[in-house]
């Protein structure tokens, strides 16, 4: 359903704005003139691949000069109103009540550990220097398809040194073929931008999933570390042990078949999910995240997604004194099993309800982890701290 373009302004400061006006220069166009752009120091975008990343780039800068915007493509756009198939969403951090620093890793795929977790210490330091003392956050928007996110997360995690993360890995419209970033007017294709932030305003980050493990196990015995492929489960073709777990054919594996069954893998108590990608012509297994031999997978089952979510943000509204908004980054395989199970709708209303804004990933960042079919992300409270 069109949507048009609406926008919100939230309590904590921060406007948002969304548009499926279906051309990069009109959709740009339609952002500026709901939002006040003399309030906005950063916007944080979220954008169909469709729009064409090079002229979105060029059009914000036109639209929004002198403003600083980072963002990536995505396989869905959240706005307040409710998912877009195809659009535009932007973030407008104010002037007062947050500071915000910034930081592009490159070529992430060849990425030098201890020179990156530097280059995050020094942007902890110019936050140091703007800072008053508020709560901190940083977000994460890393290519999906560089296959590097653990690599950068763990980089980045240490020189964060304990500040809260979260964030989501750039989609497309699940062909796989082209992720991209705009950070500071530029296009950067694998790639990562990081947004550290302080704000007066109360915040929490959180994970959300609707999965639970059972009894069914499986031992990783070969794979592509490289291309994050098994091949093998149980010392067996890996598609076809899959399959044989879920009662299925072969030929009948799909996309939904993977949302609806995902793996899963224990670590320190907690289960986080390690979402299967696709199918591949060999009979082996493409993952989202990086899984290596002699890791014991756990097939999941789903609890409801619905109640999951609904649980979720309730708490987060309680803690906080009431939610202003969410700023939330859901895979893909999510909306997958949304539809699939007809409950799109009821989510919708959720975020709807909760002030949510996001994007669909093909992949989120929690803390230090890497995760798959998990909601992730910011919530910032009503009231400001005395």
């Amino acid at each position: 359903m069109a949507q048009g373009t609406r926008s919100c302004s939230h309590l904590c400061g921060i406007q948002t704005a969304w548009t499926d006006e279906p051309a990069a220069e009109t959709a740009v166009a339609a952002l500026a003139s709901a939002l006040e752009c003399g309030r906005v120091a950063q916007l944080i975008i979220f954008f169909s691949p469709t729009y064409g990343v090079e002229a979105l780039a060029e059009a914000f800068g036109r639209h929004f000069p002198g403003v600083r915007v980072s963002g990536c493509t995505s396989s869905g756009e959240i706005s307040p109103m409710g998912g877009l198939a195809r659009g535009l969403v932007a973030v407008a951090f104010p002037r007062e009540g947050f500071r915000i620093a910034t930081a592009l890793l490159e070529r992430i795929g060849q990425l030098d550990a201890e020179r990156a977790a530097a280059s995050i210490r020094t942007l902890r330091a110019d936050l140091d220097a703007i800072g008053q003392g508020g709560q901190r956050f940083a977000i994460t928007l890393i290519d999906g398809l560089a296959n590097s996110e653990e690599t950068v997360i763990s980089a980045v995690a240490t020189g964060l040194d304990g500040i809260p993360l979260v964030g989501g890995s750039a989609g497309d419209e699940l062909t796989f073929s082209d992720t991209a970033l705009i950070h500071d007017g530029q296009v950067h294709r694998r790639a990562a931008v990081l947004l550290l932030v302080e704000t007066d305003f109360p915040v929490e980050i959180f994970k959300n999933h609707n999965f639970e493990p059972t009894e069914v196990k499986f031992v990783v015995t070969d794979t592509d570390h490289d291309s994050r492929a098994v091949r093998e489960l149980n010392a067996e073709p890996a598609a076809a042990e899959y399959a044989r777990a879920l009662g299925l054919p072969l030929q009948a594996l799909s996309p939904a078949n993977f949302a609806a069954n995902p793996l899963v893998v224990r670590i320190g108590g907690d289960y986080f999910c390690r979402s299967i990608r696709h199918l591949n012509p060999d009979g082996s297994l493409s993952f989202h995240c990086a899984v290596d031999e002699g890791v014991v997978l756990t097939l999941a089952r789903q609890k409801d997604i619905v109640e999951a979510t609904r649980e979720e943000l309730a708490r987060l509204d309680a803690n906080l004194g009431g939610l202003d908004l969410v700023i939330g980054f859901e895979c893909v395989l999510r909306r997958l099993d949304a539809e699939l199970h007809q409950v799109r709708h009821s989510i919708s209303d959720l975020y709807r309800r909760y002030n949510v804004v996001g994007f669909e990933t093909y992949g989120e960042q929690f803390r230090s982890m890497h995760l798959n079919q998990t909601f992730t992300g910011i919530a910032i409270g009503r009231q400001a701290a005395p």
